[in-house]
């Protein structure tokens, strides 16, 4: 998950969510014919999302998600952009959603970052020696050869570990011309001596100096240390390398629509992952939900009359590259598309959706919500997330992301903890019936969202 904010090293600024009311206030009409008659045909779909829901709870698709999610990660392992794993990757779930029976799978082709990180290391030298767990951040260079010994203390703690602060703290007083790296402290409510790595930019005309971020733990020490006035030296060794950008691919499979084909309800997840850990949580589960919606829709026999379409994004951690030149691509088509939808934070257990678009068309999905009543997941809230789907939103098309209990997501992101065993049976049933439930009626309605 890269974020809507700057992100690095697991920095991220938490947006407040504020809730949303329904109340008398609603618009009488969403924009064709009057509101209570949407209303209306929104409560039809009772039954069929309450089969949508028994199917993947608790019918032969319960555990479906996970166990591809299992498979596909232990098969693969984590799959940063560039790498031959998100190579394979892709070939993997060309293959499985082909097999899946699923309609128009294919790639479209995107370029993408490729950056190694190589060998790294950290080691105090004084005032004693210890050695420093380090992940070097995305595009950053490497350190001269032999290492590079840095003075005084180069990361120092914030009072918030939800507040991303400055980027970078440098000992006061020292001239920017003698920075020779920066070691950042990683932001997390948790930690158990786990770096958090993540993707950063070099501003034009700055010099490009070795950018890593270290532990909560080491950061307080050295803190502690550089308060009693020791001297702090630390060597650091960082083999990263830039490559010219790689050839990939966005994944992308359908349940073509049976009155609007042209027309779209695009669902979401992103392939790529970091180096580290497996890559399951971020974002292995929401690929695997935005797959399974399909997959549950299928096996109901349920087509609705605009298509349903899932693009799994390529180079989601470096800005979302895969999912801007899909925008590049697809635009003149936007007024086709009805709904956009990322799950990026996790597929822990699901409260609802977050939503961004007009008054009119979250009354519609408010409406849409209440048929989730029987998992408890019918919460509305404001401002949609996703890298992938901002530039979208930012169109004017209406988009949702999903919300869940998210307060474990930033102990395990971006660090060699997100593996399988983070994630859980019962949350990504409960997750892939919200997603299946919302994309379908969304796409069988009557008439599109209003804009």
């Amino acid at each position: 998950m890269q974020g809507r904010q700057i992100k690095q090293c697991g920095l991220f600024s938490l947006t407040l969510l504020a809730t949303f009311l329904h109340c008398s206030c609603l618009p009488h009409s969403t924009g064709g014919k009057p509101f209570p008659e949407t209303a209306e045909e929104i409560a039809s779909y009772t039954k069929v999302a309450k089969s949508i829901i028994d199917l993947a709870v608790y019918g032969n698709a319960q555990n479906r998600s996970y166990e591809r999610l299992a498979d596909f990660t232990d098969t693969i392992g984590n799959r940063v952009s560039g790498s031959k794993n998100l190579d394979l990757a892709i070939k993997y779930m060309f293959s499985a959603l082909r097999k899946d029976g699923l309609e128009n799978v294919h790639l479209e082709p995107v370029k993408i970052p490729h950056w190694v990180r190589g060998e790294e290391s950290a080691m105090m030298l004084q005032p004693r020696n210890h050695t420093m767990a380090i992940l070097g951040l995305g595009s950053s260079v490497a350190t001269p050869q032999g290492g590079r010994p840095m003075g005084n203390s180069m990361a120092y703690p914030w009072p918030n570990p939800n507040d991303a602060g400055p980027i970078v703290r440098c000992p006061m007083g020292l001239p920017i011309t003698a920075v020779w790296a920066t070691l950042i402290r990683s932001i997390t409510p948790f930690s158990i001596n786990s770096p958090h790595t993540g993707w950063q930019d070099y501003q034009e005309g700055v010099q490009k100096i070795p950018t890593a971020c270290i532990t909560v733990e080491d950061a307080m020490m050295m803190a502690r240390m550089a308060k009693r006035g020791q001297r702090i030296v630390v060597r650091l060794t960082m083999n990263a390398q830039t490559f010219p950008d790689a050839d990939s691919f966005n994944t992308v499979a359908e349940i073509i629509g049976s009155e609007h084909p042209e027309q779209v309800v695009l669902l979401s997840g992103h392939l790529d992952s970091w180096d580290v850990g497996q890559g399951a949580m971020d974002d292995g589960g929401g690929a695997l939900i935005s797959w399974e919606a399909l997959s549950l829709l299928k096996d109901l026999g349920l087509r609705p009359r605009r298509t349903l379409r899932t693009v799994l994004w390529s180079a989601e951690e470096q800005g979302g590259v895969g999912a801007q030149q899909y925008f590049q691509l697809h635009k003149v088509n936007i007024s086709n598309f009805n709904l956009v939808m990322e799950s990026d934070l996790g597929t822990f257990s699901p409260l609802g959706l977050q939503f961004t678009g007009s008054a009119q068309a979250r009354a519609v999905m408010a409406e849409v919500m209440k048929l989730l009543k029987p998992i408890n997941t019918t919460t509305l809230e404001e401002h949609g997330e996703g890298i992938d789907i901002e530039m979208w939103m930012d169109a004017g098309v209406p988009g949702a992301s999903l919300h869940v209990a998210d307060s474990r997501y930033f102990w395990f992101h971006h660090t060699n903890g997100d593996t399988m065993s983070v994630q859980s049976p019962i949350e990504m049933n409960l997750c892939s019936a919200l997603w299946a439930v919302v994309a379908y009626v969304v796409a069988d309605l009557e008439e599109m969202l209003p804009r």
